[in-house]
């Protein structure tokens, strides 16, 4: 069943995350089959831009504890949304988790609503954002960062534009990706990659340095006794033992 589904019109090929049985959890298919979509993104000349957007309330809720992706593809696919040389657009009007605001923060413009949310869950599990802390630190204001990873909290579209998370909060998100789509379209291709190297550089220097350590963290994390037993709390929809 694929889970990724595309569309094109003029110039923007929609990426449509449509995996409703896990809330569209990054699961192996799902980077496989993005990943996939934005290597095709990146050798088609008629594509100008993608706008990555969702089916059902959540736009990704993060890693799926019970299919989860290979850790060096997951990293590979947020590098390849960064490096990608052409913008990668967000739309979202769900809610996004912990890997999920990976995936967002790799994009270069994100648009979303008034009924998404946001939340960084991994330390109440005994995990921490470890490998997505390469797109999102070089973007994020720090003090928002420094609360939000710690303290797991859920916060709207407005709070997540002065975190750095979006680009911008709106009622009606297509109303407010039109004149950004316009755009795109209106910009040569050379000039879009251009233009696009130059505000990403500072996030794919983070991946050159970060990739390797953060990926032995992530792993350390995942293999101990808290962390397995965090996630076994989650999936049993009870509080881990050290809630106080």
């Amino acid at each position: 069943m694929t889970v990724v589904h595309r569309s094109h019109d003029r110039g923007i090929t929609t990426l449509t995350l449509d995996s409703p049985a896990n809330r569209n959890a990054l699961s192996a298919a799902l980077v496989g089959e993005l990943g996939a979509a934005l290597a095709d993104c990146a050798a088609d000349p008629g594509v100008r831009a993608v706008l990555l957007t969702h089916t059902g309330t959540t736009f990704c809720a993060g890693a799926d504890l019970k299919s989860p992706p290979d850790p060096a593809a997951f990293v590979a696919l947020m590098r390849a949304v960064v490096e990608l040389p052409k913008p990668v657009v967000a739309r979202v009007t769900g809610h996004v988790r912990a890997g999920g605001l990976g995936l967002l923060g790799a994009c270069d413009i994100a648009v979303a609503g008034p009924d998404s949310s946001y939340a960084f869950t991994e330390a109440l599990l005994g995990l921490a954002p470890a490998v997505i802390s390469m797109p999102l630190l070089p973007r994020m204001d720090p003090r928002a960062a420094g609360r939000y990873y710690l303290t797991g909290e859920r916060f709207g579209a407005a709070e997540a534009v002065r975190a750095g998370l979006l680009t911008e909060a709106a009622d009606d998100v297509d109303t407010a990706l039109t004149p950004v789509l316009d755009g795109l379209r209106r910009a040569s291709p050379q000039g879009l990659a251009a233009s696009k190297a130059l505000v990403t550089a500072t996030v794919v220097e983070t991946f050159d340095r970060w990739t390797s350590d953060l990926s032995a963290r992530s792993a350390a994390l995942f293999a101990s006794a808290e962390a397995k037993e965090g996630v076994t709390a989650f999936l049993e929809r009870r509080e881990p033992p050290w809630v106080l």
